[in-house]
């Protein structure tokens, strides 16, 4: 659970901020389109499912991402 802890309050790289990102706002249009108040098909709602999943998915894996080198460093230091 501290490894968890201190990866999560870990420094994120770009590359995975952008990636972060990217999924947070595909999870809010999955969330859009399953709350949307028309009807719409079965299709449709099937990958807005689909890709909420995903985007909560990426966007959680890569805030738990950290920098290798900022974890080398705090090892030594602990």
């Amino acid at each position: 659970m501290k490894e968890l802890k201190r990866r999560w309050s870990g420094k994120t790289p770009k590359f995975w901020k952008k990636v972060r990102n990217i999924a947070i706002t595909l999870g809010a249009v999955a969330g859009v389109i399953l709350t949307a108040p028309i009807s719409l098909p079965a299709a449709v709602i099937t990958a807005a499912g689909y890709l909420a999943t995903a985007g909560t998915v990426a966007a959680t894996l890569s805030q738990l991402t950290v920098d290798d080198s900022k974890v080398e460093e705090e090892l030594i230091n602990e």
